[in-house]
């Protein structure tokens, strides 16, 4: 799961401008100030071409993320990542909407409010799958028991989503608990903790330490009881601009992310040496749950109707005004990274099917 820092406000939402003067205002009240006559690969950059550069979350959908721009897994092809940070969330759709970055790691429940609004993006390839985790506190084991209670969540989000679904299938509407939208996961866990929150939607390696810490807790989901196994959560999104003009750039970054899938499938202890501390606030113990739970994958073209199916709840919980079509989703680069790379490709565990 892409882990959040902050809550995305439904107003920023709403209210997303990607005019000439909404890209000024949004650069002029973010911490980021970056060029933006022409985007990432406009005119301001033409020296920088094999760069890509790119906002993430922090949850271990981003692992091939992290690990391709840890051993710049791209570079020897021509290509660099380059990691932005922002302070928040909202921050980070922002700036991908903006065109203050080439392309993105994040839920794609934020994809979608982005390509809503018209922002010229499109989902190119996969990130991480499964992970995400609704628990409860001792006793409140089945739905009849939730009405009334506080759900610890982040807006428009997968971690909203999952829980809106599931509520929905069991009888129970939205509009019957308390959501409270909270700042950071460690903060959410410990409101659980001291039982400021009946319930929780967290990913992994949280969700495992909280059934473990909070004694009593209950997991009314993981996600693959309403979804099934191999449920998307993240994907890549990359600006139109950045596909128009540099499509090499975009396969020789999927082939890197394929490239740190293998080595995370086949020595995941080196991995996580690499990429807790620096990229993971973690212990190994809590990573080793996380990686097994939580895999990340490149290939996420069987998932492609289960996005486009979850743009309905989006859509019934207000965060967009309409549903976006397959053009929403490209996989055509993905797939000739593939063939281009058939012989790595074919090593990989975590694949859709041919």
């Amino acid at each position: 799961m892409c882990d959040r820092t902050a809550p995305l406000p439904l107003s920023s939402l709403r209210t997303m401008n990607f005019t000439r003067r909404g890209l000024l205002r949004a650069a002029g009240a973010g911490a980021l100030t970056v060029a933006i006559s022409g985007g990432v690969h406009g005119p301001a950059h033409a020296a920088a071409d094999s760069h890509i550069k790119s906002i993430h979350g922090s949850g271990f959908c981003n692992l091939n993320y992290f690990l391709t721009e840890a051993q710049q897994m791209a570079k020897d092809d021509g290509v660099i990542l380059d990691f932005v940070v922002t302070p928040t969330s909202a921050e980070m759709v922002t700036v991908l909407g903006a065109g203050q970055v080439d392309a993105g790691l994040m839920p794609y429940t934020s994809f979608i409010a982005l390509y809503d609004k018209g922002a010229p993006v499109k989902i190119v390839a996969g990130g991480g799958i499964q992970g995400c985790v609704l628990v409860a506190q001792p006793g409140l084991d089945s739905p009849d028991k939730l009405k009334g209670k506080t759900l610890g969540t982040f807006q428009m989000d997968t971690l909203e989503v999952l829980p809106y679904d599931w509520l929905k299938k069991h009888g129970v509407s939205f509009r019957d608990i308390n959501v409270r939208y909270m700042g950071n996961t460690p903060e959410a866990v410990e409101a659980f903790k001291a039982g400021a929150l009946d319930m929780i939607c967290t990913i992994e390696p949280y969700g495992t330490a909280l059934l473990h810490d909070v004694k009593g807790s209950v997991m009314l989901s993981d996600g693959t009881d309403i979804y099934g196994k191999g449920y998307t959560d993240c994907v890549l999104a990359a600006r139109a601009e950045l596909i128009k003009t540099d499509p090499a750039a975009i396969k020789t970054l999927i082939k890197g992310m394929m490239k740190a899938q293998h080595m995370a499938e086949t020595d995941p202890e080196a991995v996580l040496k690499i990429l807790v501390g620096p990229y993971y606030k973690t212990s190994i113990e809590n990573a080793r749950i996380a990686m097994a739970k939580q895999p990340s994958v490149v290939d996420a073209r069987s998932q492609t109707q289960f996005i486009l199916d979850r743009t309905n709840s989006i859509l019934e919980m207000g965060y967009i005004k309409n549903k976006p079509g397959r053009d929403a989703i490209d996989w055509t680069l993905l797939e000739q990274a593939i063939a281009e790379n058939k012989e790595l490709y074919d090593q990989l565990k975590y694949k859709s099917a041919a």
